[in-house]
């Protein structure tokens, strides 16, 4: 038996939606996995080739076990090939990707429809669902908790296009979590609580309201000390009016642009890439 699974790429908080809010990208990881007789084979080519493990320490491995426990899917080994596109510790959601593919592969060889139960234990592993619910189900996701993760999966708008700037610097959720306050002004939870909302209309149905809904006070400006350039480039293409968030954990920028162009902004540092919107999540090929 094999499996070919195809996961896309996410942003997630998208300026005020922290740990709320995620939205799917057409980059993709390619995995295909094959059961073997025995033991267990990854090979990785692409994004974080030579620097990922390739063994029971994989990510996208350890993710493959657990929902196999939970489905009692037990292969007596496995070749894993992982063709990477998405980039590593860049605000693009990686991790949850590996996680995603992981969790897919696994059903998609036991033969069971990816469902709620995959949500719940991919947001486990990850620890947050803002960015495997978009890699799960494509579009633009709002993420709640309660005793379990809850997603509400909405259709972008058309008119969005969106244009990630990434630069050559790595960052990771824990150095850049670690940086944020145990509490912030309440006029700031009032502000962003306004822009949450705001900004859910704007990427649905009135994307001219995404200049000001996409801005931020809870997370974006503590993070500025692990990577100024990023915050620099954020402020500056504010100022010529392009809606531009921290995508994510960092340091990449996401930015909606009408057409796909960006004029009079210094891009230095940062390369762009044009990636319209997923809106089907990760899919599954069984052989």
């Amino acid at each position: 038996m094999s499996v070919r699974v195809r996961v896309p790429a996410s942003s997630a908080n998208l300026g005020p939606g922290f740990d709320a809010l995620g939205l799917a990208l057409a980059l993709y990881d390619v995995i295909d996995i094959d059961v073997t007789s025995g033991g267990l084979t990854v090979e990785v080519t692409g994004e974080g080739a030579g620097s990922v493990p390739r063994d029971e320490s994989h990510l996208l491995v350890r993710a493959f076990r657990a929902a196999s426990r939970h489905l009692g899917f037990t292969p007596p080994g496995l070749t894993i090939h992982c063709h990477n596109a998405i980039p590593q510790e860049r605000g693009l959601g990686s991790s949850a990707a590996a996680i995603v593919a992981g969790i897919a592969a696994a059903h998609g060889l036991a033969g069971r429809k990816l469902g709620d139960d995959a949500l719940q234990l991919a947001a486990e592993l990850e620890g947050h669902a803002d960015n495997v619910a978009p890699s799960l189900l494509g579009g633009l996701c709002l993420v709640w908790r309660d005793d379990r993760f809850h997603v509400l999966h909405l259709d972008p708008n058309p008119k969005l296009h969106p244009v990630m700037l990434i630069p050559a610097e790595h960052s990771t959720t824990a150095t850049t979590r670690g940086l944020l306050p145990g509490h912030v002004p309440h006029i700031d939870a009032a502000f962003n609580a306004a822009r949450c909302a705001l900004v859910v209309q704007a990427m649905t149905h009135r994307p001219d309201l995404l200049l000001p809904a996409t801005e931020d006070r809870l997370h974006q400006s503590y993070r500025e000390p692990a990577y100024p350039a990023t915050l620099r480039l954020v402020r500056a293409l504010r100022a010529e009016s392009y809606p531009a968030t921290v995508s994510g954990a960092g340091p990449s920028v996401l930015v909606f642009t009408v057409d796909g162009t960006l004029a009079g902004v210094d891009l230095t540092g940062f390369t762009p890439h044009h990636l319209p919107i997923d809106r089907t999540g990760v899919t599954i090929e069984r052989a």
